[in-house]
């Protein structure tokens, strides 16, 4: 099915969030999301872009499993799926080496596994025992998103994961995400505030609107991520600010 929000063949996982309100006492209701679907793809990278204060990260919580008090379905649960999640706060243990953060994150019966190759792509190698204060923030992150794909899942998401990084990092760290994708096939939702970089490496954008956050657009790309110049991701992004005001800005 073609239409934004619907369920396509072959997903990853479908979310259906009819209607999110929290309530709390001595304080009116506040709806968060409202009628807000969209399905998750393998080997797809899918770019969450809303303004601040939408229900972006409501929604993740939602996706995750962590808030089932909602009207909706999250088809398959993401237990089944098999879900990581990279924070934007690395939240690494300062006083465990890089590997042992690491292997922390897997089950207790594989924390023994191979883990040699997974540190090599991510340029962690040298870094396997050191502490976390010794990194800067790219590589700390880095580390956060080796915990995630030493689970291997299927479905990873990210929440702002490249935010406070210079370029030179945040670039670092796309490329490894990227090639996340084109080695594993793993599917793929991060949510950011910067469209430019998600036009650079989405397949595909969900464009949400103000609280209470439903789906304005979804907006697929087909250009190849190597085709895709810096004046074309200049284009687009004008293009989709004089469609979608409210939500990007000029």
């Amino acid at each position: 099915m073609s239409a934004a929000g619907a369920e396509r063949e072959g997903a990853l996982l479908d979310l259906r969030i009819d209607r999110k309100v929290y309530r709390r006492a001595r304080t009116e209701p506040v709806e968060a999301v409202s009628g807000l679907a969209f399905s998750l793809q393998p080997a797809e990278i899918t770019c969450l872009i809303g303004p601040s204060g939408a229900g972006k990260t409501t929604t993740l919580r939602i996706l995750l499993g962590l808030d089932r008090d909602f009207e909706g379905a999250v088809t398959p649960s993401p237990e089944q799926v098999g879900v990581a999640m990279v924070f934007q706060d690395p939240r690494l243990l300062p006083w465990r080496t890089i590997e042992q953060n690491v292997r922390l994150g897997l089950p207790r019966e594989r924390r023994a596994r191979d883990l040699d190759g997974l540190f090599e792509s991510l340029g962690l190698t040298p870094w396997r025992s050191r502490y976390p204060g010794a990194l800067s923030l790219g590589m700390q992150r880095r580390v956060s998103l080796a915990r995630a794909l030493a689970l291997e899942p299927r479905l990873l998401v990210l929440d702002e994961p490249f935010v406070s990084l210079d370029d030179a990092a945040a670039a670092g760290l796309r490329g490894l995400v990227v090639g996340t994708v084109a080695q594993a096939g793993t599917g793929i939702l991060m949510v950011t505030h910067n469209v430019g970089e998600a036009i650079e490496i989405a397949d595909r954008l969900l464009l949400v609107s103000a609280r209470p956050a439903r789906l304005l657009a979804e907006i697929p790309f087909d250009r190849p991520r190597d085709g895709r110049d810096r004046a074309w991701i200049e284009s687009t992004r004008a293009g989709l600010a004089d469609r979608f005001p409210a939500i990007i800005a000029r």
